[in-house]
Formats: structure tokens, sequence, C-alpha cells
């Protein structure tokens, strides 16, 4: 995507509602402040960023607030299958 849109991400939110739409990036852009990873790639400015994540439809409202425990359950499964094969190693 070479450059994002307010119509692009209109798509995504539906209902060509804009006050929606800033909602949904307010709350996107609080939870990369306190430390989640973007879902796309690119070395824009956060506000850009979280614009692409919705206009990519990885960002919702159906999922928002979901998206911190993903990455939460993700590194705990890390955790645990790292700890499993230390337990394999140490056992050999």
């Amino acid at each position: 995507m070479a450059r994002i849109t307010v119509e692009d991400c209109l798509e995504q939110v539906g209902d060509d509602n804009r006050f929606a739409l800033v909602h949904l990036a307010v709350e996107r852009i609080r939870q990369h402040r306190e430390g989640e990873p973007f879902l796309v790639k690119g070395k824009n400015k956060e506000t850009v960023m979280t614009l692409r994540e919705i206009a990519a439809g990885l960002v919702t409202f159906d999922n928002i607030h979901e998206l911190p425990g993903l990455r939460k359950a993700g590194e705990m499964e890390a955790q645990e299958s790292a700890g499993d094969e230390n337990e394999t190693e140490a056992q050999e």
C-alpha cells in the first residue's frame, strides 16, 4: 500500500462514519503506546501505521479489545514451548 486514505479505512469501518474511524484509531494507538506491536510492516508514524492496520482489515470493532490478549497468549505459548524444549534437553 503506497498511500493510505480515509476512504480505504471507511470501507472497513462502514457507514462512512468518520467518528467511528477516529474512535477505533485512537483505541488502537493507545494499545501501541502500551507496547502492542503493529500488525503491518512499515516505517511510518503510529497514526499512519494504525490506519494501515484498519484499511487492511486487521483491526476492527469486533477484535480491537482481543488484540492485546492474543499477543499475550502467543507470548505465553512461546514461553511454554521453550520450557518444554529445555525440559527435553535436560532429560537427555
